[in-house]
Formats: structure tokens, C-alpha cells, sequence
């Protein structure tokens, strides 16, 4: 097709991407004189009333999208039954090809990256459209450096209830949210699970959750607790860390309340890098307080992927079966560990009065929570066994807010003085418990204390120039 005119105005010159269903050509425009991407839907889908309409539902949804980080739609037509949109043409990579060229970036790029994005689509979002295949790939950089959402193809908006397209997978598994993996109704939490997705794997340099086919990584974004980018970038800022769990979380109604808010704790983030440590954390509703399922926010629109059906048919029963047990609530969470146990995973150190604060043995703050008592989070030596400062302990994520009874310390260098602290954010903590002097085996009775967060806060190191947290567990 290349070389072909479309509508008397756009010579196509060069094929530049293509999907399950549309291509993307680079064109010229004759009567403007500009170059402009045309996207042509695929020739077996023009006989197909659905896909037209899904086609042309983008072209009219992104066509109210006029936002600096957003491709502009220009023009829609028909030519011999085929259906065309033309959008502005960005000359540069997208953000996968840019991981490819650079690899990993760093928090500050990573972070005003994924600003721009989230600027689009709250942008979107607030004229009621919902993405849905937000990933590196629909993210155009232009000469400047600024990302350009694109590809708003699977979206939809609150004025098409009901459209269903019958075994079409919609959304792409790297980056699906879990409500969209299990074919249930999206809304724009999902596409801040997703962002949070991109965010990790622009730090990471891997995608969160990986797989042999669509359908086991779909699983896993269902079921499995959600990855800390500092596992594997101990250099990524704390608060960073939170902010993509939070976006991340399984159940939509604990994300960010919008993209918006996703947005400004991200700001925050980036002003932190700066050295601004007032600014204001953004948490979550859910976090802040319980709410009813009944009084979340209005779903912008009830259009399901049809998802896991078609995929799941043509799979053994046993996978079939494997799927629903687990999601089904049949068998033991990923947050269980047992009866009346939460699962708690080791974060990283709490210093706040430290230099620099919160740098104390961080990558081993997964040892306190590991299951093997051998190993272990370890505070730094201390001369004369003195801290010099009110304390220092080990934060432990719950994934969750939990409403724990007790909190079991095992430590092998006995003595040393902690208390329990908890908080829905891991920068502000609260005293659940009372002061103990720890044992081999200490348990701490909880007072009513709830939260995601817990920190095992040491007060005094008991004669020791270090004291060591080898394992924690909640009940």
C-alpha cells in the first residue's frame, strides 16, 4: 500500500507499525503539506459492525482529547470500505524502544516519564475515557523528550454499555490490571494499575510479572502480592517504591483514588529528589478509611474484555481449574501463611534521623521476614553501644491494611529494647504496642494498632554494638 493515495490528500510512505487490528503508515499530507501517521483498520475487520464501530468510537474519543501529552487525532474517513484515522506524526521511539536503546532508567527520569503519562490520561480520564493498553509501547517520545499517550484503540467511554467484542483479548498482559484479567468492568483505576506497571519496569528494566503465555502472566497479575521495584534497584527512593505498590494494588479500591492523585504523589516524589522532604503524601481513600463497596466511585462505563475466555478454553482443565480455585477464594491467599497468619514481607530500614536518613543495611531487610531464622536485618555498629538517637528499625509490608493481634520478634543477639510501630505509609508510624526487652522469641500484644506498615523500632541496643531482626511474623 505504500505509495497509495487515501482520500485524494495522504500518500502513504512508509509502514511503521501494525496491530491485531490497524496498521500505522507514515504519510503526506498534499494539502496541508505534513507529514502525519494514518492508521488503516485491517481489511478482515471492515466487513465486521463491531470492529467499525470500536474503529470509529476512537476516532471521535480521542478527537476530544486536545492535551500536551496526548497524539492529536486530525481526520477520519472511508475509502473502498476501509476505515482510516490520521493523527498527528511523532518523529521518535516509543518507550519500549527506549528501555531497548538505554536500559533502565533512573528514578528522576523514570519519575517525570511517568508524570507526563499520568498527566494524559487523568487528562483522558476527565473526559471520560478510560485507555485500557497503557504500556512502553503506546508512549511516543517526540524531538523534545515529551511522552505522547497514543493507541486509545481498546478504549472506552460511558456512552458504549454494553458493546462486548466476543473472543477479543483485550489489554496486554504485561501491564493488566486484575479486574481487566478476569473480564470484569474497568475504570481508571485500571489504567493506574497499568502506569504502575511501566513505572516498575522503566526502574527495574523488567516487567513486574513475567511468563510463557498470556495467560499465565495474566494469573499472576491476579494472584501474586505485588513486586517492590527495590529488590532489584535498591538505588529507588522509598517513597517511589510506595507509590508504584500503591498504584499496583490488587484490588482497585485500594489504588490511587484517580490518576490525578497518582499524579501529584509522583510530583511529590520528584520534589523529594530535590530535596523537598514536607511535601504531602498522597494515600489512598481505602487507606485513609474503610468504605463500602457501594460508595466507590461511579465506573466509567460497564464495556468487559472478554478476556480469559476464548484463552482459557482452548487450554487443559487442569489450568482451567488451577485458575479458579485460586481466584475463587477455595484455597489460601497470597496473603495467608497459615490459620490467623499475615504474610509480611521485609521493605527496608526506617532511619529517619540517620546521615543520610534511612540507609541503614536497607538490602537485607528482606532477611527479616524470609522464613529462615538464619538470616537476618542488622542495624549498623555502633560504638560504645550507643544509638545517639531516639531509634532505628526495619519496616515490614503487610500488603494490606491488617488489623494484627500480636507481632513475634526472633532475634539472635537478645537484649536489645523494641517496640512495634504501624502506619498506612511507610513514612509515618504510630507506637502499637508497649516497649519490651527482646528475647530469643519475644511476642508483642498489639493495642487495636492497624495498618499496611509495620516497624520494628529498637530503643536501645542492650549492650550490643548491633542488634539483628532474624525473623518477624504477625498473627
Amino acid at each position: 500500500m505504500v505509495g497509495e493515495l487515501i482520500a485524494g490528500r495522504y500518500e502513504l510512505e512508509e509502514l511503521v507499525g501494525s496491530g491485531g487490528m490497524s496498521s500505522v503508515y507514515r504519510a503526506h499530507d498534499r494539502l496541508l503539506e505534513r507529514t502525519v501517521a494514518l492508521k488503516i483498520l485491517h481489511e478482515q475487520f471492515t466487513r465486521d459492525d463491531d470492529y467499525v464501530e470500536r474503529f470509529r468510537r476512537e476516532a471521535r474519543a480521542v478527537a476530544q482529547l486536545t492535551h500536551p501529552n496526548i497524539v492529536t487525532v486530525i481526520d477520519r474517513g472511508e475509502q473502498d470500505g476501509r476505515q482510516f484515522i490520521v493523527f498527528e506524526y511523532v518523529d521518535g521511539m516509543n518507550l519500549k524502544e527506549l528501555m531497548a536503546q538505554e536500559g533502565a532508567l533512573s528514578p528522576r527520569e523514570a519519575i517525570e516519564l511517568g508524570l507526563q503519562i499520568a498527566r494524559g490520561l487523568a487528562f483522558a480520564h476527565d473526559q471520560g475515557l478510560v485507555h485500557r493498553d497503557v504500556k512502553p509501547q503506546n508512549v511516543l517520545l517526540d524531538g523534545d523528550g515529551r511522552a505522547k499517550v497514543t493507541d486509545f484503540g481498546i478504549a472506552h467511554a460511558v456512552d458504549v454499555d454494553g458493546m462486548t467484542i466476543t473472543g477479543t483479548i483485550m489489554g496486554t498482559s504485561n501491564y493488566i490490571a486484575p479486574e481487566q484479567a478476569r473480564g470484569q468492568p474497568v475504570d481508571e483505576q485500571t489504567d493506574v494499575y497499568s502506569l504502575g506497571c511501566v513505572l516498575y519496569e522503566l526502574l527495574a528494566g523488567e516487567v513486574p510479572f513475567d511468563g510463557d503465555n498470556f495467560v499465565a502472566v495474566a494469573m499472576r497479575h491476579v494472584n501474586e502480592p505485588v513486586p517492590s521495584v527495590r529488590e532489584v534497584r535498591p538505588d529507588v527512593p522509598l517513597r517511589l517504591d510506595w507509590a508504584i505498590q500503591q498504584a499496583m494494588a490488587k484490588d482497585h479500591g485500594e489504588r490511587f483514588d484517580s490518576m490525578a492523585d497518582f499524579a501529584a504523589e509522583l510530583e511529590a516524589c520528584h520534589a523529594e529528589l530535590d530535596g523537598d522532604e514536607g511535601a504531602t503524601m498522597v494515600v489512598p481513600r481505602a487507606a485513609r478509611r474503610p468504605r463500602p463497596r457501594s460508595a466507590r466511585r461511579r465506573r466509567l462505563g460497564v464495556l468487559p474484555a472478554v478476556l480469559l475466555g476464548v484463552a482459557l478454553a482452548a487450554l487443559a482443565g487442569g489450568l482451567l481449574g488451577a485458575f479458579a480455585l485460586r481466584d475463587g477464594g477455595g484455597s489460601k491467599t497470597s496473603g495467608s501463611a497459615g490459620s490467623g497468619a499475615i504474610r509480611l514481607s521485609g521493605l527496608t530500614a526506617y532511619d529517619p534521623e540517620g546521615s543520610p536518613p534511612g540507609e541503614e543495611h536497607n538490602s537485607e531487610a528482606k532477611n527479616a521476614a524470609d522464613g529462615n531464622q538464619t538470616t537476618y536485618w542488622q542495624t549498623e555498629h555502633y560504638n560504645g553501644a550507643q544509638l545517639n538517637k531516639s531509634g532505628v528499625g526495619v519496616i515490614l509490608d503487610a500488603h494490606r491494611s491488617v488489623s494484627p493481634k500480636t507481632i513475634t520478634v526472633t532475634t539472635d543477639t537478645p537484649g536489645f529494647t523494641a517496640e512495634i510501630q504501624a502506619g498506612d505509609t511507610p513514612s509515618s508510624f504510630h507506637s502499637v504496642s508497649g516497649p519490651k526487652s527482646v528475647d530469643r522469641i519475644t511476642t508483642f500484644d498489639l493495642n487495636g494498632g492497624s495498618g499496611r506498615y509495620f516497624v520494628v523500632w529498637i530503643t536501645d541496643l542492650g549492650g550490643y554494638s548491633s542488634a539483628h531482626v532474624n525473623e518477624v511474623k504477625a498473627r
